[in-house]
């Protein structure tokens, strides 16, 4: 029996990418990391099919880690699941302001909800972060006004769960990001979450930090 945290991820990813040949699909290598490590923290194939890329966004994203670009989720629970070691490698950092006083004071204030009030503050404060978006439709629709009101984030991971807005607002975040050139990767559909958010993040720090096998994070 495998109980080695190396050993159990290695034997997961070998199931996984013998799952998706016994399915026929075929992964784009540029994207692979990231749709592997999704699928990894989800056991949902479906991923392989409706994870959504703009042309370069793995690539671009991977820079602007490998810069220190900070990353904003919607939820702690996404910010909770990034990999420290793989943003102190980076110099970079993960915040969320979600559940901030004075977030929910201005919300309160402006008549709008924390999460579109986190995403003003954001971009307000770090405009040109990676945007991880796993719970908010709300957090989408602003960060799309954003976009087509000049905002250039380094990347914006759009996997919210849900029914109500999580389609469309996952649309409209992506189509303006094609517009506006904006990196983006989408989830398409319903599915997602924080953990996905935290998954694809861990996947292109994990790629910018060289720390995409388990032994090179000291995992054996």
């Amino acid at each position: 029996m495998k109980t080695r945290p190396g050993e159990i991820e290695r034997g997961s990813m070998a199931i996984i990418r013998a799952e998706l040949r016994e399915r026929g699909t075929v992964l784009d290598p540029e994207n692979e990391a990231v749709i592997l490590r999704c699928i990894h923290a989800s056991a949902d194939f479906d991923y392989a099919k409706t994870l959504h890329f703009t042309p370069d966004a793995v690539k671009l994203g991977v820079a602007a880690l490998r810069q220190g670009t900070g990353i904003v989720t919607d939820t702690n629970m996404a910010l909770a699941g990034i990999s420290k070691p793989g943003l102190t490698r980076l110099g970079g950092k993960a915040s969320c302001f979600m559940a901030e006083d004075f977030i929910a004071e201005t919300a309160k204030a402006e008549g709008t909800t924390r999460a579109v009030a986190a995403m003003n503050y954001a971009a307000e404060h770090q405009p040109g972060a990676v945007l991880a978006i796993g719970n908010a439709p709300t957090a989408l629709l602003r960060i799309t006004e954003l976009i087509e009101e000049g905002l250039r984030p380094a990347l914006v991971i759009a996997v919210p769960v849900g029914f109500v807005n999580v389609v469309e607002s996952k649309e409209a975040v992506f189509d303006a990001c094609v517009r506006n050139a904006v990196p983006c990767i989408a989830a398409m559909g319903r599915k997602g979450g924080s953990s996905i958010a935290a998954a694809v993040c861990n996947a292109l720090l994990y790629t910018a930090a060289g720390l995409l096998e388990p032994e090179a994070r000291g995992w054996n």
